[in-house]
């Protein structure tokens, strides 16, 4: 779906209905940081792994573990990173950047994936790896915009008027 058409709103409620919704929902928007940032976010570091990584850490992953994953914008993030995170979704194996272990962690994590691309033509135009697009595609959703579904502007209307009155005001709106 389009930018704003609420993709992340989606995720959340696919979770909480889920069997995993007692564990975490992590979310990382791809497009928001640099590759070599994404990646030690996803999948952590070991200590001394790059200049400032002064202890091991544990990445998003391992913290989803149990749980769901949302990677926003999936088309955003570098081929060589797909190839790594497709590692994930096959076997559940986790390998922090500067380890030299085969794994350093193992996750069962439920994916939720969302570009503003149509993932086939990313696909064709090289943007999104063809073997990590139908692991991540199991059940597609296309989420149209708001301009198409116009009967939802009133109940946005409202939710965002109770909300911002009750924050600022301290009441619930009459």
């Amino acid at each position: 779906g389009e930018s704003g058409t609420g993709k992340e709103v989606v995720a959340q409620f696919i979770h909480r209905h889920s069997r995993r919704a007692s564990r975490s929902l992590v979310s990382i928007n791809c497009a928001a940081l640099p590759a070599n940032l994404l990646e030690s976010e996803l999948f952590g570091h070991v200590k001394g792994a790059f200049t400032g990584a002064d202890r091991t850490k544990p990445g998003l992953l391992e913290t989803a573990n149990g749980g769901t994953f949302f990677l926003d914008e999936v088309t955003e993030m570098s081929l060589p990173l797909q190839a790594k995170l497709l590692r994930v979704l096959q076997d559940g194996l986790v390998r922090r950047v500067g380890s030299e272990q085969e794994h350093d962690a193992v996750v069962n994590v439920r994916f939720i994936s969302a570009t503003n691309r149509e993932p086939a033509e990313a696909v064709s135009s090289g943007l999104l790896r063809e073997d990590l697009f139908y692991r991540l595609r199991v059940v597609p959703i296309k989420l149209p915009p708001l301009r198409q579904r116009l009967g939802d502007v009133a109940l946005l209307a409202n939710h965002f008027l109770s909300f911002y009155w009750e924050r600022h005001r301290g009441t619930r709106t009459p």
